[in-house]
């Protein structure tokens, strides 16, 4: 099993991301999709999680700007970020428990400019 994410990228302060992260291989079942991230000289943090029957949370550090959701059938997670601001810069990990094993994509790249 592998996840792939994508979407990152450069960004001015306000502007729009959409990250993307697929699992693909020998996948019997999806549960939890989460997002995580990790700012230059920081440790990683939670950012978000979307339950396998579609029930989300997120940190209140992103609350009412970033949404998280899903593609069952594609076996795909997302995060629509809004609003960006600069603290958002971080490398962005996806996370998700498939066939009941947690897995980790490789981190995407998002540069939010002042």
């Amino acid at each position: 099993v592998q996840l792939q994410a994508s979407g990152g990228g450069l960004v001015q302060t306000g502007g729009s991301l959409r990250l993307s992260c697929a699992a693909s291989g020998r996948i019997f079942s999806v549960n939890d999709m989460n997002w995580y991230r990790q700012p230059p000289g920081k440790q990683r943090e939670w950012v978000a999680t979307i339950t396998g029957d579609g029930r989300t949370n997120s940190a209140a550090s992103v609350k009412g700007r970033f949404t998280i959701s899903r593609d069952n059938a594609q076996n795909t997670v997302y995060l629509q970020m809004n609003s960006l601001k600069p603290e958002d810069t971080a490398v962005y990990y996806c996370n998700a428990v498939v066939n009941r094993r947690h897995y980790w994509g490789e981190g995407t790249q998002v540069t939010v400019s002042s």
